[in-house]
């Protein structure tokens, strides 16, 4: 997603370096530049470096690794970070609290994004979400103003529209939700986005994962913020058999423009590496023990990954036995 981001905006104008620790991949970048392929097509010379060929510092250091390392890399990355420079994370999860906590909250920035990407080859990025959904939700945990954030929302628009949200812990939420729903369980089942939400068994136990964090949610008086102008809580949220039954009907609908997309956390595992399932399904985990709140099924795709990660278990669609007992008992 990084290398789709620095392709975008250097190909209109702005200024960017691409920071990877893959070698390969700088590499290839250097040589041949990224190449953008999937739902677009293009290549774009861009400048990449390792960590090892930093240098100078940086206003805006945008934050796209993994969230396990995220202490050990944000320290890394202090010294390179102007005095009054901010770190935009645009990680999964909640994790501006932790950043804010070693570079004060007024140095960090959040942003989700509405678009996924596949690394197919070192140069080359699948962009997974249709063109039109290339969009950026942009706030802060921190009332404090942050004097960066017009800059990192010009920045940001030199690859798709930029929404700054007052109400940035509704808006991780509701990316939250989807992530907890969509990529925790299509890593469970080894799928795209599309395969799981296609056959109604496991659209069901998507539909309750989703239900499942609307009420931890709501316990925590969390008001969620819509996406790309979409209402996903008024579409998806239920209390009776007739708004379970549109919400299951329009999951397919609301989802169409994400159906090639393979979640960040099945890649990882497929390349042999541990995943950041604590810090996404995890959170709903958490935060429901915190508030009285059961998560069955959310508890089940992270044990379940966990099982993955260890080896006991593969991504597969098998794995649905798991979560089907549990979707029976609650019906």
């Amino acid at each position: 997603m990084g290398t789709i981001l620095g392709a975008y905006i250097t190909k209109n104008g702005g200024r960017i370096d691409l920071v990877n620790h893959n070698f390969d991949h700088v590499r290839a970048l250097k040589e041949k530049g990224a190449h953008v392929v999937g739902t677009v097509d293009f290549i774009q010379p861009v400048k990449a470096i390792t960590p090892l060929e930093m240098a100078g510092t940086y206003n805006i250091i945008i934050l796209f690794t993994k969230q396990m390392e995220n202490e050990q890399i944000v320290r890394f990355l202090l010294p390179y970070l102007t005095p009054d420079g901010v770190i935009v994370t645009l990680q999964n999860g909640i994790p501006e609290l932790l950043i804010s906590h070693i570079v004060g909250a007024d140095h960090v920035l959040g942003c989700t994004v509405a678009w996924g990407a596949t690394l197919l080859e070192p140069g080359v990025s699948e962009l997974t979400s249709d063109p039109d959904s290339l969009t950026f939700q942009l706030g802060s945990l921190s009332p404090l103003p942050n004097r960066h954030l017009q800059d990192v929302k010009d920045l940001l628009q030199l690859m798709g529209p930029v929404v700054i949200e007052d109400n940035f812990i509704g808006t991780r939420w509701t990316k939250l939700l989807i992530n907890a729903s969509f990529s925790g369980l299509s890593t469970a089942l080894g799928c795209t986005f599309g395969d799981v939400i296609r056959p109604k068994d496991s659209r069901r136990v998507t539909l309750a994962l989703i239900k499942e964090c609307i009420e931890v949610a709501r316990k925590g008086n969390i008001r969620f913020e819509p996406v790309q102008g979409k209402d996903v809580i008024t579409l998806l949220d239920f209390n009776n058999p007739i708004k379970k039954s549109f919400a299951f009907a329009i999951l397919p609908l609301a989802m169409r423009k994400h159906m090639r997309l393979k979640a960040s956390m099945l890649q990882d595992i497929e390349k042999g590496k541990r995943c950041e399932i604590d810090a996404i399904n995890g959170v709903v985990c958490s935060s429901g023990r915190e508030l009285g709140v059961p998560t069955p099924l959310n508890d089940k795709v992270v044990d379940v990954i966990h099982r993955i990660e260890r080896g006991e278990l593969k991504p597969c669609r098998d794995n649905l036995q798991f979560f089907l007992p549990i979707l029976k008992n609650q019906s």
